[in-house]
């Protein structure tokens, strides 16, 4: 019996060749053009799709939160405590920073020259509320006095690991230093682990 393969949908298409190549290369660097020739589709059906660039980079971006979110919380599984869990977030962090195609945070890169309001900045905008919400959740989950605030200063931590592992090409050292950081400040926080 023969085994046939669907191809992607033209979204699809779309989709991989966004994320390919604004990941790599910049959401503000790579034309539309590039991207209609990379995913083999007519513009046309861009903007059928889509209705334009913006709208596709807030897919991408959405795409990469879901991705994120996914990785992430499947991994805490194995953790057992929220204490564990806060600390497994790094290690999880640390994983995809070792990998040889990171190229620094996608939220980051996309907002650098984005429109306040435009759709890379909400779409940044909501992944980087995922990621406080759940050190926060995490937080009160160990019994931090100020959830919020002590989730705001995990979420700091991460985003520094994620930016010196970046520019200075050091995943290893950047995830050591930062997980160190936030593990003194548990300590500091919610007492010392049992």
């Amino acid at each position: 019996m023969a085994v046939t393969t669907a191809r992607p949908s033209a979204r699809e298409r779309l989709l991989a060749a966004a994320d390919e190549l604004f990941y790599r290369e910049g959401v503000h660097v790579v034309g539309i053009d590039r991207v209609i020739e990379h995913a083999g589709v007519a513009k046309a059906t861009l903007y059928n799709t889509f209705g334009s660039k913006d709208e596709l980079i807030r897919a991408y971006l959405r795409g990469r939160h879901r991705t994120i979110e996914k990785r992430v919380t499947e991994s805490l599984v194995a953790y057992r405590t929220p204490r564990e869990k806060i600390l497994g977030v790094y290690e999880v962090q640390g994983a995809r920073l070792a990998e040889p195609d990171y190229r620094g945070c996608p939220f980051v890169a996309a907002t650098a020259e984005a429109a306040s309001g435009g759709a890379a900045t909400v779409a940044a905008d909501d992944y980087r509320a995922w990621v406080r919400g759940l050190f926060t959740d995490l937080a009160r989950q160990a019994g931090a006095a100020d959830p919020g605030s002590l989730g705001h200063q995990l979420h700091m931590i991460y985003d520094g690991i994620g930016i010196t592992a970046r520019m200075d090409r050091d995943a290893a050292a950047a995830l050591a230093t930062g997980r160190a950081l936030a593990a003194t400040l548990l300590d500091a926080t919610l007492g010392p682990a049992a």
